[in-house]
């Protein structure tokens, strides 16, 4: 996905003039990194807020337009309020094309309905990891990876390991030898106990009837 950011320079900075900037509709931010300077910018702040929403903004290669110059980014800290629907400070990092990037991506769980740990068993999926920080170029950077749990049956656990990245996108904890659990499926207790109690049942009609 394509998404482009429009903002401006902005050359008054302070706690007062961001304040100001605020009361006006418009968000304070930087764009930082590679061989140029710092730069002040300022945005619309309602249409930041929505963007902010958006799963792929925070995992996708951006296109910063500043006053007409178009450069290519990430997202990097974003600033909220604490109570109030209001985001403070943006920061965005410009990115080198021939340079890796490390970078949080989301993980999307499919078929946990029909995993047998959860269709035969009656197990519920717990997901021990949500997002994963990957190592790729920045045209490699995936919107989110795919985490199949087809397989998964109840006890076990799906590993980093057990994921399928796109070509030239490395998980960043493996290569550190971290192989980190992604999802389980375990029986719920009550579950466990009620299959109990049938099995009793059963082996106790089963004395009756040889009596």
């Amino acid at each position: 996905m394509k998404i482009e950011v429009s903002a401006d320079k902005r050359s008054v900075q302070g706690k007062g003039a961001s304040r100001r900037l605020r009361g006006s509709g418009r968000l304070p931010g930087i764009i930082y990194g590679g061989d140029d300077a710092p730069q002040s910018i300022e945005m619309d702040h309602n249409d930041m807020f929505y963007k902010l929403k958006m799963e792929a903004f925070h995992a996708s290669i951006l296109t910063l337009n500043v006053s007409g110059k178009k450069e290519q980014v990430l997202l990097r800290d974003v600033q909220m309020h604490p109570y109030k629907q209001l985001v403070l400070h943006i920061d965005f990092q410009r990115i080198d094309p021939k340079n890796k990037i490390h970078m949080k991506v989301p993980l999307h769980f499919i078929n946990a309905d029909i995993a047998p740990g959860v269709k035969t068993s009656g197990g519920i999926v717990s997901h021990v990891l949500t997002e994963v920080d990957v190592t790729c170029l920045p045209k490699d950077l995936p919107e989110f990876i795919t985490v199949d749990l087809i397989d998964l049956v109840a006890g076990h656990t799906l590993h980093l390991s057990d994921v399928t990245v796109p070509e030239n996108v490395e998980i960043t904890a493996l290569a550190k030898g971290d192989d980190q659990a992604v999802a389980t499926i375990t029986i719920p207790r009550a579950a466990l106990s009620s299959g109990s109690e049938a099995e009793d049942g059963e082996a106790e009609g089963e004395a009756a009837a040889e009596e």
